[in-house]
């Protein structure tokens, strides 16, 4: 693709829990993108999309979306019937991946370990069905950490508080101490592992997307053996769901006993962030791979179908 000649529409925003960051992600990747000669239209998502894809007509998409429906295989579906190359996973990659239950089944089937959990009903842990803290609630298809809720023992609610808008049935995991490890994979290759200690209880929503909340260290000081492995975990989490593009695996490295320690698949991620302080492109950038490389490559290797 000649970059001069190639027209990208960027698609940010929307209406999920995820929007302000979208934003944000977005606006980058315009800069990028047009620092590197593209032709760059940007597109905040709303349900006329079909309408100003055709009135736009652009050559590529680069799906800034993070969250539900740009995350799920819903805006990838219809990229497809319209016959625009996007960037990032397909239909079927981008939902296995947003549906946490149904990931965590693949992962299983591939080798990979999850900490230990089920789908509960809310009404279920309030009774007390949940088990001995401490252990996690989660989403069945959220993104960022958003709704995570973590519960130790001595805690007063073992629910979140009745601001929770995402559904009755959440995923129960035991919480597995240890570190925080971060893994980036483009195309078929692993780029890196980085280590996130936040400040707070756990690496939510606010320590990702606020400066100062989390130290980041790239790369993961652990055992050689261990951050070798690491990267063999996200690369063999992302064949196993169909990915293509960029992802990153949140992993959990309980190194209580002693290194090297034992990793625990949390989820994959299909849309990285690409906000000032994501992941994905620090990791790129320790191994050589600038920001606007980074986009570039992704606009270059868009494609449609899974």
């Amino acid at each position: 693709m000649s970059a001069g000649a190639t027209h990208v529409a960027v698609l940010k925003g929307g209406w999920s829990a995820e929007r302000e960051v979208s934003l944000v992600s977005g606006a980058a990747v315009e800069h990028a993108l047009e620092e590197s000669g593209y032709r760059v239209t940007g597109i905040d998502l709303t349900r006329e999309l079909p309408q100003v894809l055709s009135e736009v007509r652009p050559d590529v998409v680069f799906n800034a979306l993070h969250g539900t429906p740009g995350e799920d295989g819903s805006v990838q579906g219809l990229l497809d019937i319209l016959g625009l190359p996007y960037t990032h996973s397909g239909v079927l990659a981008s939902a296995l991946a947003m549906d946490k239950p149904a990931a965590r089944r693949l992962f299983a089937d591939a080798g990979l370990t999850c900490p230990e959990g089920r789908v509960m009903d809310r009404a279920a842990i309030a009774a007390g069905e949940a088990g001995e803290p401490p252990y996690v609630i989660k989403p069945l298809d959220q993104g960022s950490s958003v709704g995570v809720h973590l519960v130790f023992s001595g805690d007063n609610t073992a629910l979140p508080n009745g601001d929770w808008t995402y559904g009755d049935r959440v995923l129960v995991e035991r919480y597995i101490p240890g570190r925080e490890i971060q893994v980036a994979v483009m195309g078929e290759r692993a780029l890196g592992a980085i280590e996130i200690r936040p400040k707070g209880r756990f690496y939510d929503y606010a320590a990702k997307y606020t400066d100062g909340l989390a130290d980041h260290h790239m790369p993961a000081p652990i055992h050689p053996e261990a951050y070798a492995e690491a990267l063999e975990i996200a690369l063999t989490a992302h064949r196993t769901l169909g990915c293509r593009g960029v992802t990153r695996a949140d992993l959990r490295y309980d190194d209580t006993a002693g290194e090297p320690g034992r990793f625990y698949l949390l989820e994959i991620n299909t849309q990285p962030g690409m906000t000032p302080l994501s992941l994905v492109p620090e990791i790129a950038a320790d191994v050589g791979i600038s920001f606007a490389e980074l986009v570039v490559w992704l606009v270059e290797n868009a494609a449609c179908g899974n």
